[in-house]
C-alpha cells in the first residue's frame, strides 16, 4: 500500500514520542511491504516561534492532502502570555476544523501488567474495556469569545446535525462491541445539554433501537468512571465534557502516557495523537512514555489505512514489551527501574512480528 502520512511533532515531548511512532511506522512499512511517504510540518508553539502563527496554511494543506496525520502534542507555559487567537492550542483547534474531524475516539483498556500503576483499586480494573467518543469541533471551545478587564464570555452552541453525526459514530462502535451506549450531558442546567439529550433519545430509538442506552449527568459519570468502570462500553459526550472525562479515564490505565486517540471525520482520514499534553517539565530528558503515540499509530493503520493485521501487530508489540517488564518512569512502580523513551521504543520495535 502507498500512503501519505503527515507528521506534526509539535511541542515539548511531542517530537520525542512522535520519533518513536515514526520508527514503528517505518518498521511496519518494511516488514509488510508498504510505502509510507512521510512529510513533516510545524504546528502549535513550534509554528508560532518560527512563523508567528500556530497553524500555518501549509500545515493545514498538508493535513487535508494526507491520508492520515500523526500528531505529538502542542502548547506549554512558554506561550501563556500570547493572545488567545495565537495560542498553540488554537493551532490544534484550527487543524481539527480544517480536517473536519468531529469525533474523537479514545479507547481505554487497562493492561493487566499495569494494574498496579493505577491509583484505582486493582479489582475495579478487571474487565474494563471502554471507548469514549467526544464531539470535537463544536461547543464552548469553538463558540464566540469576548474578554474585557472585568468579564469574559465563552458561548457554547450545538446544532442537531453536530450532535447526530457524533452519536452515529458512537452507535456504530457499540454495534461492534457490547451494544451499550452512555450519553453524558448536563441537562439539568444547560440548554445545549437538553438539546443533546433530546436528540440522543430520538436518534438512538430510530437508528439503533437494538442498543442499550443510558443517560448520565456529567458529574455522575465522573463518579461512576471510578466506582464502576467495567460497566461502561461506549461513552459519547460533548466537547468540553469529553475532554475532562477522558483525562480522568486515563488514570484507569495507569498513566496518560498509555492512551491513544483518533480524531475522525465522515470518511477514512483521521488525526492520531496520544491523549497526553506536551509535558514541558520532562521535555528533553528522554523519559516520556511513547506507548500512547505508538498505539495511536496502530489506530492510524486500522482506521485510515484499513491495515488490521499491521495494527494488531503494533498493539501486540506494545503489550509484549509491557509483559516483559519494560516501564517508563510514569508507569514504573515506586523504586523500580525504568527505561528511556528510546529504550521503550526499541523494545516495541523489536517485538513486531515479521510480515507475510
Amino acid at each position: 500500500m502507498d500512503a501519505l502520512i503527515a507528521i506534526l511533532p509539535g511541542d515539548g515531548i511531542g517530537p520525542e514520542v512522535t520519533h518513536e511512532g515514526v520508527r514503528v511506522l517505518n518498521a511496519i512499512a518494511e516488514q509488510y511491504g508498504h510505502r509510507f511517504e512521510r512529510r513533516e510540518a510545524l504546528i502549535g508553539g513550534a509554528a508560532l516561534d518560527a512563523l508567528d502563527i500556530p497553524a500555518p496554511e501549509a500545515t493545514l494543506d498538508l493535513a487535508r492532502e494526507a491520508d492520515a496525520v500523526l500528531l505529538g502534542a502542542v502548547g506549554g507555559p512558554k506561550w501563556n502570555d500570547v493572545p488567545g487567537d495565537k495560542r498553540p492550542e488554537r493551532g490544534l483547534l484550527n487543524l481539527r476544523a480544517a480536517m473536519n474531524t468531529f469525533a474523537n475516539v479514545r479507547p481505554v483498556v487497562p493492561h493487566e501488567a499495569l494494574r498496579g500503576a493505577s491509583p484505582i483499586k486493582e479489582e475495579l480494573l478487571v474487565g474494563v474495556d471502554m471507548i469514549v467518543v467526544r464531539e470535537l469541533t463544536g461547543g464552548i471551545y469553538f463558540g464566540e469569545k469576548q474578554r474585557s478587564a472585568d468579564s469574559a464570555t465563552d458561548v457554547c452552541t450545538y446544532t442537531r446535525e453536530e450532535i447526530v453525526r457524533v452519536l452515529r459514530i458512537a452507535g456504530q462502535l457499540a454495534q461492534q462491541r457490547k451494544g451499550r451506549v452512555t450519553s453524558v450531558d448536563k441537562s439539568n442546567v444547560l440548554e445545549t445539554s437538553r438539546l443533546w439529550q433530546s436528540v440522543a433519545r430520538e436518534f438512538f430509538a430510530e437508528e439503533f433501537p437494538e442498543l442499550e442506552i443510558e443517560h448520565l449527568l456529567v458529574d455522575a459519570a465522573a463518579m461512576h468512571l471510578l466506582s464502576r468502570p467495567r460497566d461502561f462500553d461506549v461513552i459519547v459526550t460533548e466537547n468540553m465534557f469529553g475532554d475532562i472525562l477522558t483525562d480522568e479515564a486515563s488514570m484507569l490505565a495507569g498513566s496518560m502516557g498509555m492512551l491513544p486517540s483518533a480524531s475522525l471525520n465522515a470518511g477514512k482520514k483521521g488525526l492520531y495523537e496520544p491523549i497526553h499534553g506536551s509535558a514541558p517539565d520532562i521535555a528533553g530528558q528522554g523519559i516520556a512514555n511513547p506507548c500512547g503515540c505508538i498505539l495511536s499509530v496502530a489506530m492510524l493503520l486500522r482506521h485510515s489505512l484499513s491495515l488490521e493485521a499491521e495494527a494488531a501487530a503494533v498493539e501486540a508489540a506494545v503489550f509484549g514489551a509491557l509483559d516483559q517488564g519494560y516501564r517508563t518512569a510514569d508507569i514504573a512502580i515506586a523504586g523500580a527501574p525504568s527505561v528511556t523513551t528510546r529504550e521503550m521504543g526499541d523494545a516495541i520495535a523489536a517485538g513486531l512480528p515479521a510480515g507475510d
